[in-house]
């Protein structure tokens, strides 16, 4: 069925645009043909994003207008594989990416284990946002970032502990390496949107901690809670778009990141000038026009030596 084109009446103070975040593990029979087809229709409806398609499920992010999205969300229920798929919704001034791509992945999330985990199997317990929330004021808890280093940088739950990752798949050797010691502690994990949860709770538990739990939604959906309007997260929740942060906590504005040149309080990451880098890093605006955006004075020196 084509899909005809339609003009999008926008009322007054209402966003244009929105930006779908949804994951769901369900066994998925070739997922390189699913995702060929995936991305056709995405390019049909004008949806801008990326997803990606495993034999264990599937993980996006799509951005597109109110009526494009609906129409998604509506088309993918259709399927029972996603008749029960969470979507979580941001409302968008523009798109939050300039191309679609669907691919085909091993994993949703790469963690590479030698014996892997199913979520629907294995993973911790699902607490609500308010349930997150009464938790992490409990006394001797152990809340865990789930997300790599640079994320938890520019934004956190108070007291968490930042892991020293830069990739999902470092974390059964560092958690192996720090956490021994809280196997009998009651352990909290967040992440984004909760994918990466599903399995981190689930290897820890085979790992023999005993009380694992997980934000069911992930901070994105935290963030909304009417009832605990983000309390507790300081800072910003960094997200793979081109909006690249957003706010989470509705009470109180905490800035926790650094800027990488002078130290001073800042929540805004650029990429580096330099092609060949390209590093993402915290830089105020007074820095990034000082070093010309540029992360170090030796990428710098590169460009001018070219």
């Amino acid at each position: 069925m084509g899909i005809t084109e339609v003009t999008v009446i926008v009322s007054e103070g209402a966003k244009p645009y929105r930006v779908l975040l949804y994951y769901k593990y369900v066994p998925i029979e070739n997922p390189e043909e699913f995702a060929a087809q995936h991305l056709a229709f995405c390019k049909e409806l004008g949806l801008k994003g990326r997803i990606l398609v495993a034999p264990e499920g599937i993980n996006g992010t799509v951005s597109g207008t109110v009526e494009q999205t609906d129409r998604y969300i509506e088309e993918m229920r259709k399927d029972s594989r996603f008749a029960d798929m969470v979507f979580k919704i941001d409302d968008a001034d523009k798109p939050a990416f300039k191309k679609m791509f669907v691919r085909p992945k091993k994993e949703l999330v790469t963690f590479r284990l030698e014996e892997d985990i199913d979520p629907n199997q294995l993973t911790g317990k699902h607490l609500t946002p308010k349930e997150f929330y009464e938790a992490m004021q409990q006394d001797d808890v152990v809340i865990l970032d789930g997300r790599n280093d640079y994320e938890y940088d520019i934004g956190h739950f108070r007291n968490a502990i930042r892991p020293e990752v830069k990739s999902f798949r470092e974390f059964p050797k560092w958690i192996r390496e720090n956490m021994s010691q809280y196997k009998d502690k009651k352990i909290l994990t967040y992440c984004t949107g909760g994918i990466r949860c599903e399995k981190l709770s689930g290897f820890l538990l085979r790992e023999g901690f005993k009380d694992v739990s997980q934000l069911e939604g992930g901070i994105v959906t935290y963030g909304k809670d009417p009832e605990v309007k983000g309390q507790l997260f300081d800072g910003k929740c960094y997200v793979f778009d081109e909006r690249i942060s957003v706010p989470v906590n509705q009470v109180e504005d905490v800035i926790v990141g650094r800027c990488h040149h002078c130290g001073k309080p800042e929540d805004r990451y650029i990429n580096c000038a330099n092609d060949l880098c390209h590093l993402q890093h915290i830089c105020c605006e007074e820095c990034e026009e000082k070093h010309q955006g540029f992360c170090s004075e030796e990428c710098l020196s590169q460009l001018v030596q070219s």
